[in-house]
């Protein structure tokens, strides 16, 4: 069960958490762990004209270094197996979920943990969600991780208890 878990990290709170549930779960699993960053550089395409894009693809890459970085030790210091690559998004065409589903095929995974950021209304319309549209094409199971500060956020009668069901 689980031997191979994909997590995709982006430096966010959201993909932190991620990584900790994956941690977790390789544990329990004796699995490994394979933690991947995407830099997609075409997503800022729109600013093309202020700023440099290979400035712009440094910057993303030392976010992607010290995220993998970050998971690296965490793996060590879990005692967790596993290894971690940053990939790029090949061209405009391209983006971060066919990127992810290219990686989860080659490491044959059996498990995908990723970050939400838990748009909604607006917001999600506007940005779309890298999770939804990774998920609705998904080959493997996924454990989609919400950042625990917006789930502290929403109002109450929205939060789901556990304990409602007993």
């Amino acid at each position: 069960m689980y031997q191979k878990i994909v997590v995709a990290l982006d430096g966010s709170e959201s993909s932190r958490n991620a990584l900790h549930e994956a941690l977790e779960l390789a544990q329990l699993t004796k699995g490994r762990i394979h933690a991947i960053y995407i830099v997609d550089p075409w997503s800022m395409s729109p600013y093309s004209g202020y700023v440099d894009p290979e400035q712009l693809r440094a910057v993303l890459r030392e976010d992607g270094r010290m995220a993998l970085e970050g998971a690296r030790e965490a793996m060590a210091n879990r005692g967790v197996s596993g290894d971690s690559e940053m990939e790029e998004t090949q061209d405009p065409a391209d983006d971060v979920p066919r990127c992810l589903a290219r990686c989860v095929h080659r490491q044959s995974a059996d498990l995908v943990v990723m970050g939400t950021q838990g748009r909604r209304g607006i917001g999600r319309w506007l940005l779309g969600s890298v999770a939804e549209t990774f998920v609705r094409g998904a080959e493997v199971p996924v454990l989609l991780v919400r950042c625990v500060r917006e789930v502290e956020q929403r109002p109450r009668q929205a939060r789901f208890k556990a304990d409602s069901l007993s």
